[in-house]
């Protein structure tokens, strides 16, 4: 056993990095980029996605990591053994270990069971709807490995389908092609349980990963402010806070969103649930929409704003700050006296201190007066990585406006 880990070890590719560039890593940072590392001719021909040992010029050894000589972030950390074999029983053991978690964190299958770096898998992220899996792999060494990942969780929880939802905007910049197919099983469809709701889950069809399961707990608690109000959920995709509300006792629920598609599936949610005859659909483009609302005078009881991210790369960063603002200016001036204003954001490139700037700016410039009831991210099934600020995308703002 020593000697076929020392053989491993000895025959995977070692990258070094740059003398002086060793800081971050040392302090227990799971990336290193391209400029901290010695791009070597021998560096360079590595295919994307290998896995190499790193090491400092110093020979500290830092792990297994996987590699692409071709992405900015270059090396991302797997194991701190460099001899780890990151084979299909290491998978089976990463994927068994954020499975036993959400277990204790859930009592139903319902749920993120990979959350990238957090959870070991970086660049990996996994959906599960019960006996169905939705998997995204945004990285060279992922998407390598997804014939490994698809086994071990056939022999984990032995899905009816794994659907890869590989479409995300980011695998380009590690030179990969966007795909969405049935990896394995025959079922592409799904229905997720949340909050004792229930709604239909098109993973071949529907966005990203098919659920947005990090608002969980922020639409639970907007719920429990809907009974007897009027409620408008903007950007509402398939419905999840409003048809929650609707259920909870909202006295009128309007859905916005520009997507045919995800109006669609919000109607069959809102039958499923029992609510269809309070919930009404509107397509349009949301902003524009909710500017229109402003000026005829409609005004409710609660307004949820859940857009899609605003700052794609950091250079957005400033165009989004003030978007956010405008936004939280309009829906603010939605709000009838009283009521309440939920809006979010998951821009990773947005701080949360500087999202919440920007919203009071947003509802200072609408005249209103508010209180913060609570400010959160996402539920524990997307755990943050304690050195990767990054993986803290999620930013949700409650507000009372009286």
């Amino acid at each position: 056993m020593v000697r076929h880990a020392m053989t491993a070890t000895q025959d995977r590719p070692l990258i070094r990095l740059l003398p002086g560039r060793d800081r971050r890593v040392k302090g227990g940072h799971p990336w290193a980029f391209s400029n901290e590392i010695a791009m070597t001719p021998a560096a360079k021909a590595l295919p994307p996605g290998s896995v190499v040992r790193l090491e400092g010029d110093d020979g500290v050894k830092h792990g297994a990591w996987h590699f692409n000589p071709h992405s900015l972030i270059a090396a991302r950390r797997l194991d701190p053994d460099p001899a780890a074999p990151c084979d299909g029983a290491w998978f089976r053991a990463r994927l068994a270990e954020a499975l036993a978690l959400r277990d204790r964190l859930f009592d139903r299958p319902q749920y993120r069971l990979i959350h990238a770096e957090a959870d070991g898998l970086p660049g990996l992220v996994v959906d599960r709807y019960g006996d169905v899996v939705a998997l995204q792999a945004n990285t060279a060494g992922m998407d390598a490995a997804t014939p490994m990942i698809v086994e071990a969780l056939t022999a984990l929880i032995a899905p009816r389908g794994i659907v890869a939802r590989n479409d995300a905007g980011v695998r380009a910049l590690e030179g990969l092609q966007e795909e969405v197919r049935l990896l394995a099983g025959d079922a592409a469809g799904a229905t997720v349980e949340e909050n004792g709701l229930r709604f239909p889950v098109d993973l071949l069809g529907g966005q990203k990963t098919g659920w947005f399961f990090d608002q969980r707990e922020h639409r639970a608690r907007v719920a429990g402010l809907a009974k007897g109000a009027t409620v408008l959920d903007a950007f509402c995709h398939t419905g999840g806070f409003g048809i929650g509300c609707a259920v909870a006792g909202a006295t009128r629920v309007t859905l916005l969103d520009r997507s045919e598609h995800a109006l669609a599936t919000a109607k069959e949610a809102a039958a499923m649930n029992g609510v269809a005859d309070r919930v009404t659909t509107q397509r349009g483009e949301a902003m524009e929409t909710l500017e229109r609302m402003l000026g005829a005078g409609q005004r409710f009881g609660v307004v949820i704003t859940d857009p899609p991210a605003f700052a794609k790369t950091r250079k957005d960063q400033p165009a989004a700050l003030r978007a956010y603002g405008k936004l939280a200016r309009i829906a603010a001036g939605l709000v009838e006296r009283g009521g309440f204003l939920f809006i979010a954001s998951c821009s990773h490139h947005v701080a949360p201190g500087e999202f919440a700037d920007a919203v009071a700016w947003g509802v200072h410039r609408a005249r209103r007066e508010a209180r913060i009831l609570h400010m959160g991210g996402a539920g524990p099934d997307h755990p943050l990585h304690p050195m990767l600020p990054e993986s803290q995308y999620l930013k949700g703002m409650l507000l009372h406006l009286p």
